[in-house]
């Protein structure tokens, strides 16, 4: 780990802790490196998964959980995609200078990758993983009936759906946008039977694309995707990494 970031510390621009685990690959002049959807952590069972299938093949991995999520510092009802986008830059800010960064984003973490990868060219490879296109149309879906600043994600205990986060994705409406402007490869993958982020997601990310381009839908798989696909993304990453680093 020494070898690759240039600090062990990483902060955003609040001065807010990242929480990070690396697992360590063969490689050191290259980095993957792992981002979470709404409401996770570093720890969610298919970051786990891929770093420890990805390290396995050489890749030195690095799984981190957005401000406000997990152990990383700050308050999760602060959280918002373009504060994510910032904490992303400055976990990318921490890499070395001659290390080539693979970036793989599940869910909004998907959607914070297109953003940052459409401005930000110290990522080399870009992977979506179920990832959010249609952002506006995501929050009022799934928090149509949920009120502002009270009201919880999912019902789950502590995760208080703010206002901020409702404009911010609405301001943003999609990324595709930001999905032509992307130059990097990138690897799109995608669930059949995705009922968080539709399958029409990854294929407007993909339609939109004029980058090198791959498309990868995974019949069968939900949203998180399961222990059955887990070995088919991680082939399909270890391929598209060897094929462009």
């Amino acid at each position: 780990m020494d070898d690759i970031l240039k600090t062990t510390d990483i902060s955003n621009l609040q001065g807010e802790r990242i929480d990070y685990s690396f697992r360590a690959g063969a490689r050191s002049d290259v980095l993957v490196i792992l981002g979470h959807g709404v409401t996770g952590n570093k720890d969610r069972p298919l970051l786990i998964a891929l770093a420890e299938g990805l390290s396995a093949q050489g890749w030195p991995c690095l799984r981190f959980s957005y401000s406000g999520n997990g152990e990383s510092g700050g308050e999760f009802v602060d959280s918002t995609i373009t504060k994510e986008i910032a904490d992303l830059s400055a976990v990318l800010s921490n890499v070395r200078d001659d290390v080539k960064i693979i970036y793989v984003g599940h869910s909004m973490g998907g959607a914070v990758g297109v953003l940052t990868a459409a401005q930000n060219k110290r990522i080399d490879v870009l992977v979506s993983l179920a990832g959010m296109s249609f952002t506006r149309d995501f929050v009022a879906r799934e928090f149509g009936d949920v009120t502002p600043d009270t009201g919880l994600m999912w019902d789950e205990e502590g995760r208080i759906l703010s206002q901020r986060f409702i404009d911010d994705l609405g301001c943003i409406g999609d990324t595709l946008k930001a999905a032509a402007q992307i130059t990097q490869p990138w690897l799109i993958v995608h669930g059949t039977e995705d009922d968080i982020v539709p399958i029409e997601d990854g294929q407007a990310a993909y339609d939109t694309a004029v980058s090198d381009k791959d498309w990868l839908p995974i019949d069968g798989a939900d949203h998180v995707f399961d222990e059955g696909s887990y070995p088919v993304i991680v082939k399909a990453i270890d391929d598209w990494i060897n094929a462009h680093i």
